[in-house]
């Protein structure tokens, strides 16, 4: 079916700003993002660069920030964003992979590449970009930080903007080609990577049974690249029956949460032996439990415990399983006692996309992967507001990711219609 598109995109729309300034997504409070002129952002260390974006999306992190989830962690007027891909406008003096002018895909994750993590090309967990001492006291460390998401996570702009800080713009920007489909590219800021890296921590390998719990573009492209690994049965866990005809027409086993609300024991009733290994792809907007209300409002826990109850229930005895689905609080009644003595191995943690890149890349340059599918909608980037509302709201069932253009993306190469096979 083909997507429901806005007015068309032309070059003509393309009105430049006065230099110093640009147009940025920037948090206002719980439920509300709006568009703003800001300051344009300037190089403030030899390892930065400026891109100026052609393309960004909203992901499935940014809706923790827009619905109030993290709000004691983030400013009013921090701009918001995380996945976007851009042109190369102005390089700093230490910065020796990239050109102005370049085409690029911009990481959410911020690695320094110097600390023992990063020389062990853990990324995710690098000691110095993230300066949260919110995050050190609550978790007794701090972790990489992110590029427009929290002060937790270094409270670094974002690019849902028209230009883009990117520090230590080397190991942040991947050099992409100028004639491969914008959407293509835009994927792999993060949802692809975060797919791979999900397989990677359960250590998905051919011939296995696979279970994943999520069928929004993280969780699809889990289940599809589980395939391409050579797994021989993907079961696709949820409660969205557009979602799930999607993961079906795929060629995965789709079971429907809202008709098996035990998804753990159902699945144990069609496959007993359980599943070899289980990826938790929805996080904490998998459940509508009044329950979780209840106890985030007397301070028993911030997270369900729903998924990953059902996750550890359906996995084998010492199969493997991988978290990948947002989770950064407490949780209440986690079943601690099947995870034990199940002897199952539990990993988690944040995208390391650098590690991923550029073979990931490679793969779509080379035809074997093309995640274009995701995207099943287009706008002008200045829209921006209205689609966090759509996506929160759930307002266009089985949607899934949508392609904002900025003006200068509109005035370098507009995309082609969208369809969805």
């Amino acid at each position: 079916m083909a997507a429901v598109l806005p007015s068309p995109i032309t070059s003509t729309d393309y009105v430049p700003h006065p230099t110093n300034k640009m147009k940025a997504a920037r948090w206002m409070g719980r439920r509300d993002v709006e568009i703003g002129l800001v300051p344009k952002p300037t190089i403030t260390d030899p390892s930065d660069a400026i891109i100026q974006v052609t393309h960004c999306t909203i992901s499935g992190s940014d809706l923790h920030i827009y619905e109030g989830d993290l709000s004691e962690a983030v400013r009013k007027g921090d701009i918001m964003g995380r996945e976007a891909i851009g042109l190369v406008e102005q390089v700093g003096p230490n910065v020796k992979t990239l050109e102005v002018g370049d085409r690029v895909i911009i990481l959410p994750v911020i690695a320094c590449g110097h600390c023992d993590y990063c020389k062990r090309k853990e990324y995710s967990l690098c000691d110095v970009s993230n300066p949260s001492k919110e995050m050190q006291i609550a978790y007794g460390h701090r972790v990489a930080g992110i590029l427009g998401h929290s002060q937790l996570c270094g409270g670094y702009p974002g690019n849902q903007a028209e230009f883009c800080r990117v520090p230590n713009a080397d190991l942040t920007c991947l050099k992409a080609p100028h004639d491969v489909d914008a959407r293509k590219l835009l994927s792999l800021s993060d949802v692809v990577s975060t797919a791979w890296h999900a397989l990677e921590l359960a250590e998905v390998r051919d011939g296995d049974v696979v279970g994943v719990w999520g069928c929004g573009p993280i969780g699809l492209s889990i289940q599809r690249l589980a395939k391409l690994r050579g797994a021989s049965m993907v079961y696709a866990v949820d409660r969205d029956p557009q979602r799930l005809q999607r993961a079906e027409a795929f060629g995965m086993i789709p079971i429907d949460v809202s008709v098996h609300p035990d998804m753990g024991e159902y699945l144990l009733s069609i496959r007993p032996q359980g599943v070899d290994k289980a990826i938790e792809a929805s996080g904490y907007r998998s459940t509508q439990q009044p329950s979780l209300a209840a106890m985030r409002a007397f301070g028993l826990g911030r997270e369900s415990s729903d998924p990953v109850s059902a996750v550890i229930k359906a996995t084998r005895k010492g199969g493997n399983i991988a978290l990948v689905g947002d989770f950064f609080f407490t949780t209440h009644d986690f079943p601690i006692g099947p995870l034990v003595q199940k002897a199952l191995t539990v990993r988690g943690g944040q995208s390391i996309p650098q590690r991923y890149q550029p073979f990931l890349l490679d793969l779509v340059i080379s035809g074997r992967l093309d995640p274009s599918w995701m995207f099943t909608y287009e706008d002008h980037f200045e829209n921006i507001a209205d689609h966090y509302r759509r996506f929160a709201e759930h307002e266009e069932p089985g949607g899934l990711k949508v392609v904002l253009v900025t003006a200068f993306g509109r005035s370098q190469q507009p995309i082609s219609d969208i369809t969805i096979d």
